[in-house]
This record gives structure tokens, C-alpha cells and sequence, in this order.
């Protein structure tokens, strides 16, 4: 399973976060072993293992230290390592779960390689993971160019020398309150999506309309930041506002001439099923 940005993977109901990092993926060692040990205290833990392993040897680390966001929503160096590194490391933890863990793991890291080499397995995976939960196609299909939308969003903040978590964050809700009228937090509310649930994500809670003026309000920051060629995060921030006021503006028009609100408390639940196919 996938969570937000790929950042987040799970193995047997354990989160495992991650980052693509030289060309691979590197996992959080304190979460593997949380995973391998159930231990409570998996930092204590590992640094007995660092010690006894590697430092008492006189090895070379073999892992690097990453930003990950923790539970704060904070990022924080964290030891990680890459699958051939992990292995290593998961040699030294004496758990029931290393082989089923080694082969799962070793089977994420080929998916990763597959999806650069094939981007459409990806979009494939994606939308195989919604069609299990029950979305219908017409809304698969919304999403995904959502997505897509949004990875060119992104992949612009990134060279324009925005940073990473809480700048994304701040920009990506000034598109969404420009858009919608209200904010991410006070959406989630209106969805009825509960907080202490931090994961889960509002675009999958979202209908037809919504995803559609979401889309174009991050389309339309996209083109502006490219056409004014905005750098750093003020002008980005300004290019954001714009890109979903032209959101925003077009929504009002529909509702004018709709009488209906776009933000609707719907949400995945009250979504519409697909339809059975006739034999």
C-alpha cells in the first residue's frame, strides 16, 4: 500500500515511512525495526544494534541520515538506508518477520524501478488501489490527472526554490482556499474527516466538481508561476493565489448559474458505486 507522496508504506499494519533518495528508495531504520522487534522503544533498540554491529567493529555506516517528517508533521534527520543496506542491517535483528519483511521489501524496490522505467505502471497501480476501494471509473479517472497535475505542480515549486513540507503545505492550501472558499482544515470538517486521522487525504474524499476545481486551480498556478517565472516562496505564494482565485471564480459562476454549492459534505462513502456489469 502507498500513502500520501509515496513517503509512506505499510507492511502488515505497520507504517514504514520512506524517501527517493540517489535513484532508490531509503526506509527509515527506526521504523523497520519497530516493524521487526514490536518493541515500543525501536530508537533504544537500534542504537544497541549500531553499537554492537557496526561502531564496536569499527565499520563504515551504512546508512545516511534523511529529513522524514515525523508524527508533529515536523521533518527531522533520521537514519535510513537502501534496500541492499537494510538487509544488512535487518541480519543483525533476530525476528520471525525478517523473510517474509526481505522479500516484501525487495519487491517494493523492483515496483519503484519498473514504475521510472514504465510510468504507467504506476498510474496502473493507483488505479487498481481505487477500484478496490470502490470508487467508480469516471472518478478514477479525475484523480489520476489530478495527480498528474499536481506532480507538475510540484516538480515547478522544487525548481523555483520552494521547499518541501511546510511551504508546500502553505502554498497548497492558499490554491485550495482561493479555490473553495474555505480551507483544508475547514473542508475536512464540511467531509465530515475526522483529525486525529491525519492521513487521510481530502482529494479522495472529494467529488466529481471538486476534484475538477481543484485541478484547475493548481493548473492555473502552474502556468503562472512558469509565465511570470516566479522564484523563492512570496512570489510562488503570489502565483498560488492567483492560480485558484481563477478557480474560484469559475466555481461562483457555476454555482451562480447551478444554484448549488461545489463543496458538498459527500465524500468517499457517499460517493456512487460503480455500476455491476450486465451478464
Amino acid at each position: 500500500m502507498v500513502g500520501k507522496n509515496n513517503a509512506l508504506i505499510v507492511f502488515q499494519g505497520k507504517d514504514i515511512r520512506r524517501i527517493w533518495f540517489k535513484d532508490e528508495w531509503y526506509y527509515s531504520v527506526v521504523d523497520v525495526v519497530s516493524v521487526l522487534t514490536g518493541s515500543s522503544k525501536s530508537r533504544q533498540y537500534w542504537g544497541k544494534v549500531k553499537d554492537r554491529e557496526f561502531t564496536s567493529l569499527q565499520l563504515s555506516p551504512i546508512w545516511v541520515q534523511l529529513k522524514l517528517e515525523s508524527s508533529d508533521g515536523k521533518k527531522y534527520a533520521t537514519d535510513c538506508a537502501n534496500t541492499k543496506n537494510m538487509f544488512r542491517i535487518i541480519q543483525s535483528i533476530p525476528s520471525k518477520k525478517a523473510e517474509p519483511f526481505k522479500q516484501w521489501l525487495a519487491q517494493v524496490g523492483h515496483e519503484r524501478i519498473q514504475e521510472i522505467e514504465n510510468p504507467e505502471l504506476g498510474q496502473d497501480r493507483i488505479k487498481k488501489y481505487y477500484e478496490l476501494k470502490g470508487y467508480p471509473k469516471s472518478w478514477i479517472d479525475k484523480r489520476l490527472r489530478g495527480i498528474a497535475i499536481r506532480q507538475e505542480l510540484t516538480g515547478e515549486w522544487k525548481q523555483r526554490g520552494v521547499e518541501e513540507g511546510r511551504e508546500f503545505a502553505i502554498l497548497t492550501n492558499e490554491i485550495s482556499e482561493a479555490t473553495f472558499g474555505v480551507s483544508i482544515a475547514d473542508h475536512k470538517k464540511i467531509k465530515g474527516m475526522k483529525p486525529k486521522f491525519k492521513n487521510k487525504n481530502l482529494r479522495d474524499n472529494m467529488n466529481d466538481l471538486e476534484l475538477i476545481f481543484n485541478m484547475l486551480g493548481e493548473a492555473s498556478t502552474t502556468a503562472i508561476a512558469q509565465t511570470k517565472d516566479a522564484q523563492g516562496f512570496e512570489e510562488n505564494k503570489v502565483a498560488a493565489k492567483k492560480g485558484g482565485t481563477i478557480a474560484g471564480n469559475a466555481r461562483k459562476n457555476l454555482e451562480i448559474e447551478t444554484g448549488k454549492k461545489v463543496v458538498s459534505k459527500d465524500n468517499r462513502l457517499s460517493l456512487p458505486k460503480p455500476k455491476k456489469e450486465l451478464k
